[in-house]
């Protein structure tokens, strides 16, 4: 078992920037990777990023590549998601997951095993 904790959320303006924490507990490998994912009201759940906890390749969904950063510290079994000039079609419940498989698809929701509770992220225009 892999219990995720998400925090960070919050309310912001436009533009403004936002960091994002998980924090893990229970099995957790460096083989792993873990993922971050979004959903909006009405909307269907969007990958956002994934790193490989061993080596620390990611990957950046379009729509947030070059705002977004996902990275991690393993020491603190913690991966964060620097969020900069947010715009309010950000504004989502933000989740945090592990994938114990390959590396593969990051982008499918359905090949991660853990998810977190999430945690709101609010940008105002």
């Amino acid at each position: 078992q892999v219990q995720l904790v998400e925090s960070g959320g919050g309310l912001v303006p436009a533009g403004g920037s936002l960091r994002l924490s998980c924090a893990a507990s229970g099995r957790t490998f460096s083989s792993y990777t873990r993922g971050w994912f979004r959903q909006a009201p009405g909307k269907e759940r969007e990958f956002v990023a994934a790193i490989a906890l061993n080596i620390g390749s990611t990957y950046h969904a379009d729509s947030v590549k070059g705002r977004f950063t996902i990275s991690r510290d393993n020491a603190k079994n913690t991966v964060y998601l620097q969020m900069n000039s947010l715009k309010p079609e950000d504004t989502a419940v933000y989740y945090c997951a592990t994938k114990t498989g390959q590396w593969g698809t990051v982008s499918a929701g359905n090949e991660y095993d853990y998810w977190g509770q999430g945690t709101q992220v609010t940008v105002a225009s």
